[in-house]
């Protein structure tokens, strides 16, 4: 399996603490049997059983708790295994947020641009148990927010996922088409994330 993942990012991942809802394990499968069909889903399976995270990904509960961990290595194995590129993977950020789950969420806090600006917080506190997400800046005039994302510095895959997955949250919100540009990232030294959506 060292083609597929090394042994500093199985060291690395070891360490991520927390639970995360089951959103991403049931997205990820969701995507590669839409992708790969069964088969693609039986290698995902056997992939990530040889490196120790067995996960039975059908009987995966949306919105059940696994660890974050687990959700990191899922995602991983899935664009290692089956070489998804950046686009594939703001694909499947962007799947995210058609789950029942994140549907309610949104149903709840999300009506317009001001809402979201205060729910944006609540509603990652209830998906992810590290970070904290805000948005920083809402221009109406020129159409565009930039969200900041702190603390979560557990994989840059994460970077491409958020990019599809924040673009989506909004275009459900202002029916219109949005584009989302990560500006500053950890990955490239930055002290935090930050996402410009237009």
């Amino acid at each position: 399996m060292n083609e597929i993942i090394s042994k500093e990012e199985l060291d690395s991942l070891s360490k991520v603490k927390g639970d995360v809802r089951g959103t991403g394990l049931k997205v990820a499968s969701d995507f590669v049997l839409k992708e790969r069909g069964e088969e693609g889903l039986k290698l995902l399976e056997e992939t990530m059983s040889k490196l120790g995270y067995p996960v039975e990904y059908k009987r995966v509960e949306p919105s059940g708790f696994y660890p974050l961990k687990t959700d990191a290595m899922s995602f991983l194995v899935v664009s290692r295994l089956f070489n998804f590129d950046d686009e594939k993977i703001r694909k499947l950020g962007k799947a995210l947020v058609t789950t029942p789950f994140l549907l309610r969420l949104f149903s709840k806090y999300s009506m317009s641009l001001d809402r979201i600006s205060g729910a944006a917080p609540k509603v990652w506190e209830k998906a992810y148990p590290v970070g904290s997400l805000n948005i920083v800046e809402v221009n109406a005039k020129e159409k565009y927010l930039i969200l900041r994302l702190e603390n979560f510095d557990i994989l840059s895959l994460y970077c491409q996922l958020f990019i599809g997955h924040f673009a989506e949250i909004v275009k459900m919100v202002l029916t219109k088409e949005v584009t989302c540009e990560e500006t500053k990232c950890t990955f490239r030294g930055d002290p935090y994330h930050e996402f410009l959506l237009k």
